[in-house]
């Protein structure tokens, strides 16, 4: 594997002659920080923009993992997948349906590739706030409203873990010979046990981008893009993001890529299935929740709007509660010491990934319980 190779490498004594600046040396440095494996794009290590030995290795790992046709490993995040991916797949001066609750690199693509969005939403679930799955009707009445589409870009799972119907959207879009690209940065983890939702990949998307470094043990920026169809232009997408992304991209990065891929070629089963019970644990903890909720955990139940949803995410519904949004967030912080992914009015987000252990959702888990139990005690 690349991480391997890499040490095997920064141990032989080679003295480095060529970038990173750091040489490597770590009897000066501060500690703390990978200067030993950080390497460049010397010989024997190949070119992210021009794969041929082990940097291929990867991407076809990846390809092998999600099944798609081809994979890009990315260092700068989903961000450089989805404005490659977008700019490949609309020319410019064309339009693009958008489904509304996206990531502003959408708008950026949009911006820098000189295309018109148009911008289709669904409606919002009264009881938690979140927002529900965009909906097959909504992107066939867009489609049939909007003639000259180019490209449908869909985010699923949301922020909040909301799922949509790809394949059927999927459908709709291919019958009109549009291409389905999907945002699914929240979802590297999905595709890989049946107690979880399918990936995108699985549901017909042409285009997914997804990082790995959200849902699963990668390190910041780690991402990668795939193409799954013979409707993705692979030259094109290649072309971008050899013209977007770095051009001294970061082996740390890139053996993280790595190294996260191989541990699910090698565990994936049993890490899910245990991730799976942690959450079942968590869910069972929840339960006697009477004012504070946890959305589609306990005995909270899946929204009519929701199509599908990632239990991974544990969204905590605090709308009219005595620690609405943000002040929940804060009791987290600095009474529970939990760091949470978001707070906002109706409701705060936590991440959860295969690396949780059963001790810290249970912990979380309390917490909330906890405070349930101190309004009920109040009131």
């Amino acid at each position: 594997m690349l991480l391997d190779k890499i040490k095997k490498y920064t141990s032989s004594g080679a003295y480095p002659m060529h970038m990173p600046g750091h040489k490597r040396n770590t009897a000066m440095l501060p500690s703390g920080l990978p200067y030993d494996v950080d390497l460049t794009e010397i010989d024997g290590f190949d070119d992210l923009h021009n794969p041929t030995g082990i940097l291929l290795e990867t991407q076809e790992l990846a390809a092998k993992l999600y099944g798609s046709t081809k994979a890009f490993p990315l260092v700068n995040g989903s961000t450089v997948g989805i404005l490659a991916a977008i700019g490949a797949h609309a020319k410019r001066g064309s339009k693009i349906l958008v489904a509304n609750q996206h990531h502003w690199s959408i708008d950026n693509a949009a911006e820098l590739f000189g295309l018109t969005p148009i911008y289709i939403s669904a409606d919002i679930d009264e009881a938690s706030g979140v927002q529900n799955s965009i909906t097959p009707a909504a992107i066939e009445s867009a489609l049939c409203e909007n003639p000259g589409i180019e490209l449908v870009v869909i985010t699923s799972p949301s922020y909040e873990g909301v799922v949509s119907d790809i394949s059927s959207i999927a459908r709709i879009a291919h019958a009109k010979n549009i291409p389905l690209f999907v945002d699914s940065a929240h979802g590297a983890h999905l595709g890989f046990s049946e107690k979880f939702p399918k990936s995108a990949i699985e549901e017909g998307a042409d285009i997914v981008v997804m990082s790995l470094h959200k849902t699963l043990p990668a390190l910041t920026q780690c991402s990668l893009l795939h193409l799954c169809t013979p409707r993705a232009n692979a030259e094109e997408t290649k072309r971008l993001l050899s013209m977007l992304q770095t051009s001294s991209p970061s082996y740390v990065l890139m053996a993280s890529i790595d190294s996260c891929l191989r541990l699910l070629e090698a565990d994936a089963p049993r890490l899910f299935e245990t991730y799976f019970d942690n959450l079942s644990h968590f869910s069972e903890i929840v339960k006697p929740l009477k004012t504070y909720k946890v959305l589609c955990h306990g005995d909270y139940q899946k929204p009519l709007g929701f199509y599908g949803f990632d239990p991974g995410k544990l969204v905590v519904i605090t709308k009219d509660t005595p620690l609405p949004g943000i002040a929940f967030g804060n009791f987290m912080r600095y009474e529970a010491k939990i760091e949470i992914e978001r707070s906002c009015e109706s409701y705060s987000i936590a991440m959860t990934s295969i690396c949780d252990t059963k001790e810290g959702l249970e912990h979380f888990a309390k917490e909330i319980v906890f405070c349930d139990w101190a309004h009920e005690v109040e009131s």
